[in-house]
């Protein structure tokens, strides 16, 4: 499976200009298979991950760094943060569900997990 989660993570989000179906929900459980500690919810058209950091700093900490990445990759997901909890929704707007950029996304928020492992405590 890390092959595969890097793989989605090497790949770049491409604009969605809309006017195109959002993934099937049997083709975002196949790519929820590269996307581990993600679930689909609200009939399989968000991906959702909650995290959990030791304190309200190291969450914020990690809000800016997924907030650095949504911006390079032009992908932008909801946020809701509890103290030391941030839940992440990612879906595409403009096609009322799921891409790909999506799931390319949630594997790059994955990777920042691998390079500071020590913040988070679950998740």
């Amino acid at each position: 499976m890390v092959d595969d989660m890097e793989g989605l993570a090497a790949k770049s989000c491409v604009p969605c200009r809309g006017g195109v179906p959002p993934l099937s929900a049997e083709a975002a459980r196949r790519l929820l298979s590269e996307a581990e500690g993600w679930r689909l919810e609200q009939n399989a058209t968000r991906l959702e991950r909650r995290f959990e950091f030791r304190d309200f700093v190291e969450a914020m900490k990690f809000v800016n760094r997924v907030a650095d990445l949504a911006e390079q990759e032009g992908h932008h997901p909801d946020f809701a943060i509890h103290w030391n909890k941030v839940d992440l929704t990612l879906w595409t707007h403009k096609i009322g569900g799921l891409n790909e950029n999506d799931f390319i996304l949630a594997a790059k928020v994955n990777r920042l997990l691998v390079e500071d492992p020590d913040a988070t405590i679950a998740g």
